[in-house]
Formats: C-alpha cells, sequence, structure tokens
C-alpha cells in the first residue's frame, strides 16, 4: 500500500471508533486514538527491538516501515479515568468475551445452533486441529448471564484454560496468561503470589492452598463486579435488537449447565445484565446479527453481484467508509423483513459486521489499591473483604471486520457445526439421554409364564 493509502486505512479505523462504537459502548469506553507521524528511522528500530519479544503466531505479520504513520492509542493496561493513583501498582484483567447469545434467526438450518453456542461448538474443532490442547470450559452465555454464580463459573473456567479469551497485568507486564498457542498450563499459586499484596496488603493470609483459593475467588467477584458496573451513557444503550424471551439464555453444552442437569435441575436462572454496563452494551451490538450468517450469507451476495454490475457504487454506499453519522445512523434500522432491495441487504451486512466487531473485541479493567479518605462518589471503587480499588474498564480491539471476510465466516460457520454434529453431539447424546433417565420413575412389570 502506498503511504496515502495506508493514512486513509488509519483515518478509517479512528473514525469508526470516534462516530460508531462509541455510539454503542459509551465515551469512557472507547479510546479511538489519533494519526501521528513518525521518522522512519525510529520505526525501522523499533521494527528490530520488537522482533524477538513478538509471540511466534504473530512474527508473520510485518510491521509498516515504510508510510510514516501510526495510530497513538492509550496504554490499557492503565487507568484511564483517575490519574491520581498512577504512582500506585495497577492489575490489569484483560477479557475477550467472544459472543454472549444463541442464535434466533429462523434461517438457522441446523437446529444445534439453537442448543448450543457457537464458541462451545468451535472449541472442539480447534482442539482437533491441534490449536489448544484441551476444550475451555467457558460458556459466554454464562458471563452475559447476570447471575453472579454463572459469572463465577465462568470466570473461573477462564483462569483454569485461559487460552487467548484471559489475560492479567502488573504494572504493564503480562502475568498470567498463555503466551502462545500451546503454553496455556495454569498456575494458581504463582499467580496468587503476584495479587497477594492487592487483596492482603498486609500479609495477614496464611500462603498454601487456602489462600490461592481465596484470592481467586477475590479477583473473580472484582471482575464480576466490575463487569455489572456501569460508568457511561451511550446513544445505543436503550437499543432493543430483540425481546429476551426469544433468545435461550444458557447452552446445553455449559459445564455449568451439565452439572445443573447430573444434580437434577433442568433450569438456569438468568438474572439478566444491568442496562448500563458494558456487557450489555457489547451484547446488544453483537445481537446486531439478527440474521446469523446463514440468512446473511444471500444478502451479501445480493451486495456482491450489485456491485459487479455498478463497481463505481462501492463509495456510495459507504462499504469502505467513511464512518461517519450517516453510517452509524443506517444500523439502527432493526427491521428483519426483507423487501428486496440492495439498500436492506447492505444494512444487514453492515450491522453483521458491527455484530462481528463487538464478539471479537477485548475488555480491560484496570485496578488500583485506593484508600478509604481517597474514595468518592465521583470515582467507581470495588470492594473486597480486605481491600477496595478505583477502577477503569475500557474496551479494545474495535477495527471494523472487513467486508470480505463474510465468505470465510460462511465456510467456518459450517465447518464448526458439522464437525461438532458428526463428533461431539453424536457422543454425548447417549450420556444425557441416561442422565435424564436416572432421574425418571420406572416401573417394573412381571408377567406370568
Amino acid at each position: 500500500q502506498t503511504p496515502e493509502e495506508i493514512l486513509h486505512h488509519l483515518q478509517n479505523i479512528v473514525d469508526f471508533g470516534k462516530h460508531v462504537m462509541k455510539q454503542f459502548f459509551g465515551e469512557n469506553y472507547v479510546h479511538h486514538g489519533e494519526i501521528i507521524q513518525l521518522p522512519l528511522d525510529f520505526v525501522r528500530q523499533l521494527c528490530l527491538k520488537i522482533q524477538p519479544e513478538r509471540p511466534e503466531s504473530r512474527c508473520d505479520k510485518d510491521m509498516d516501515t515504510l508510510s510514516g504513520y501510526a495510530m497513538c492509542l492509550p496504554n490499557l493496561t492503565r487507568l484511564q479515568t483517575y490519574r491520581f493513583v498512577e504512582h500506585r501498582p495497577i492489575l490489569c484483567i484483560e477479557i475477550k468475551p467472544k459472543c454472549g447469545f444463541i442464535p434466533f434467526s429462523s434461517h438457522v438450518s441446523q437446529e444445534i445452533k439453537h442448543k448450543v453456542c457457537r464458541y462451545c461448538m468451535h472449541q472442539h474443532l480447534k482442539v482437533a486441529n491441534g490449536k489448544w490442547k484441551r476444550p475451555s470450559k467457558y460458556c459466554p452465555l454464562d458471563l452475559f448471564s447476570g447471575n453472579k454464580q454463572r459469572m463465577h463459573f465462568a470466570l473461573k473456567s477462564l483462569l483454569q484454560e485461559a487460552q487467548n479469551n484471559l489475560k492479567i497485568f502488573k504494572n504493564g507486564e503480562l502475568i498470567y496468561g498463555c503466551k502462545d498457542d500451546q503454553d496455556c498450563v495454569s498456575d494458581w499459586n504463582e499467580l496468587a503470589c503476584h495479587l497477594k499484596p492487592f487483596f492482603f496488603p498486609s500479609n495477614g493470609l496464611v500462603s498454601g492452598p487456602h489462600c490461592t483459593r481465596t484470592i481467586v475467588k477475590e479477583l473473580i467477584h472484582v471482575i464480576t463486579m466490575t463487569l455489572l458496573s456501569s460508568t457511561d451513557a451511550c446513544r445505543a444503550g436503550d437499543m432493543k435488537t430483540v425481546p429476551v424471551s426469544q433468545g435461550r439464555s444458557y447452552c446445553e453444552a455449559s459445564a455449568f449447565n451439565k452439572e445443573l442437569v447430573r444434580n437434577g435441575k433442568h433450569k438456569l436462572e438468568s438474572s439478566g445484565l444491568p442496562r448500563g454496563c458494558l456487557l450489555y452494551k457489547t451484547l446488544q451490538a453483537q445481537m446486531l446479527d439478527m440474521l446469523d450468517i446463514e440468512g446473511l450469507y444471500p444478502l451479501y451476495s445480493r451486495v456482491e453481484q450489485y456491485l459487479e454490475e455498478f463497481p463505481e457504487e462501492r463509495s456510495t454506499l459507504q462499504i469502505d467508509g467513511p464512518y461517519n453519522e450517516a453510517f452509524y445512523e443506517k444500523l439502527l434500522d432493526l427491521s428483519t423483513e426483507d423487501d428486496g432491495t440492495v439498500a436492506f441487504a447492505l444494512t444487514k451486512v453492515q450491522q453483521y459486521r458491527i455484530a462481528m466487531t463487538a464478539k471479537d473485541c477485548s475488555i480491560m479493567i484496570a485496578l488500583s489499591p485506593c484508600l478509604q479518605d481517597e474514595c468518592s462518589e465521583q470515582r467507581p471503587v470495588v470492594l473486597t473483604s480486605k481491600s477496595r480499588f478505583t477502577f477503569s474498564v475500557s474496551v479494545l480491539d474495535l477495527d471494523l471486520k472487513p467486508y470480505e471476510s463474510i465468505p470465510h465466516q460462511y465456510k467456518l460457520d459450517g465447518k464448526i457445526v458439522n464437525y461438532y454434529l458428526k463428533n461431539v453431539q453424536a457422543k454425548d447424546d447417549p450420556v444425557m439421554s441416561s442422565l435424564f433417565k436416572e432421574n425418571e420413575d420406572c416401573t417394573l412389570v412381571l408377567h406370568k409364564v
């Protein structure tokens, strides 16, 4: 790409964060950054310096050392809202929550997609392909449920099998999480050593397994409370994309759900998320995927066919930007009645791209110890048994998903579902059915011979 093309691409990223995602998530949560120019010699030196530190999985992606343009973004492992405690140690938890709902679209062709979430199905394909050694017990629907028991289970599962869905930083340095695809052995004792000064500053707790369990429990409590907190308003906060009753609030493959079934319970409690919290806003943006990829793909094909006939219309349709106020306003049309027009198809395609962006974003929770006399109503605070923290919550990875990636998503969806049906559900069904049968009343009838 030419320097001009790179500048245009970066400007699109900034505008998309500023004019679109800030409307969905809120002013305090989204940091769109700014474009700056750097001396080329500095960029080349930087590239050489960081190369040995990059994960192996990222080394196939080259840094741009030719244009001189870069994006300047805040370090989200630091507190973003309140600078008064910057001199104190800071803990940051990064969570990639993934898709928090089961498809409710009538276009879904396989019934399993109405019962098991995409994340849980995809885990089995990733293990089969060697991406991970074990499937995670984490299910996004548990985290997005708003039910604290389910949220605690989801976060504990992430801590047990972090994969690339959870990282923990201390003063900006990674202290917990996968460094590459296979390095996923959880060491809670080492984590507890890092966290003990945060949660037990007087070191009044003895060491050992009890100490580790207590610290992990406190950490999960703090993450849950910050995720349920509300610190920012946004224009899309009251947007209702689908009645709650239309979508299933639990996933049949969830380890939490299976545990309930084993204990003879068949109903999961779903408390619902507070409307102002970041998880609620993330879920609302995700649920702009109203048709599922199966219903969306024919509409994408309609837009593609139109562009083949009228390629000059690509810029008019704003497929590659500009991402401005007019682009955002079109996203608010939540109708699902197809009138056969290119305009309808394009709106659904753009909404799907937003939804995919929200499904793949990361939430950054920065925490810093706070003394009691420093706390006020203006500063959000979360309490534990021994400590109190001021915190900020931010969203990361909000680049709009490419229009061209839709065919890939369509094929991947088919692979995930087909693998799950052939290799997982076929094995699970006899087990689950026997569990249900154990709880049924049985009558033995004897016939005279």
